[in-house]
C-alpha cells in the first residue's frame, strides 16, 4: 500500500511552551510530521495550512481535499469521525477534527465522484474518483477492529518523533499502552468503517 499524509490544520497554537512562536510551531510541527511519516514509510505528505483552532466548514476546504482524493485516487481514505463532540465521555473531539472530518467525508462521497463537482479539477487534469472504504477514528460506536500488535513499537516511535506534542515520553508511552489495551491485553485500533464500493 501507498499512503499518503494530508494535515489541513497548522498546528500554530498546539503548545503551552513559552519558547514557540506560532511560526517556529508551524515550521516544528511540519518538519515533526515528516519525519514521523518516513520512519512509517508514508509515501507523501501534504499541508493544506489552515490556522489552527480557527478550521470552518467551507466550500474551498472541500474542494481542496477531493483535489487530493482525484490526485492520489486512494482504495481507502481514514479521518476523524464528525459526529461526536465528546468520545467515549472521556476527550473532547477538537473542533478541527471534526470540521476535517466532515469535509473529507462529503469529499469522498460525493464530491470526488461527481464530474460536476469542482469541474477545475477535471480541466486541470484530475479524473473522478471512487474511494471503496472509509474509516473513522475516535468514533463511539466503532465497527472494525484491527490488531496492532505487530506494528506497536513503530507506531510509538512515530508518535515520540513528534517531540513538541509529547515533551513527557514517559507519561505518554504509558497512556498510549494503556489506550491501545483491549481486555485480552492486546493492542487495537477500532475504526468506524463504511464500505462505499465494492
Amino acid at each position: 500500500w501507498e499512503v499518503r499524509y494530508l494535515v489541513v490544520t497548522d498546528g500554530s497554537k498546539g503548545s503551552d511552551d513559552p519558547a514557540f512562536t506560532p511560526e517556529t510551531l508551524v515550521a516544528t510541527r511540519a518538519e515533526e510530521q515528516r519525519v514521523a511519516a518516513a520512519h512509517l514509510g508514508v509515501l507523501d505528505v501534504r499541508f493544506l495550512g489552515y490556522t489552527d483552532g480557527e478550521l470552518v466548514s467551507s466550500r474551498e476546504l472541500l474542494g481542496r481535499v477531493t483535489r487530493e482524493i482525484r490526485e492520489f485516487q486512494p482504495f481507502a481514505v481514514y479521518t476523524h469521525d464528525p459526529e461526536p463532540v465528546i468520545i467515549n465521555n472521556s476527550f473532547v473531539n477538537h473542533n478541527d477534527h471534526r470540521v476535517t472530518g466532515l469535509a473529507t467525508v462529503d469529499a469522498v462521497y460525493p464530491t470526488a465522484r461527481d464530474r460536476l463537482n469542482f469541474p477545475e479539477h477535471l480541466a486541470a487534469g484530475l479524473a473522478t474518483h471512487k474511494v471503496r472504504e472509509l474509516y473513522l477514528w475516535g468514533a463511539n460506536q466503532p465497527t472494525f477492529t484491527v490488531d496492532i500488535t505487530p506494528v506497536l513499537d513503530a507506531k510509538i516511535e512515530a508518535l515520540l518523533l513528534h517531540a513538541s506534542q509529547f515533551p513527557d515520553g514517559e507519561a505518554f508511552l504509558r497512556s498510549v499502552h494503556d489506550r491501545w489495551r483491549d481486555a485480552q491485553g492486546h493492542a487495537i485500533e477500532q475504526f468506524r468503517r463504511v464500505v462505499l464500493f465494492r
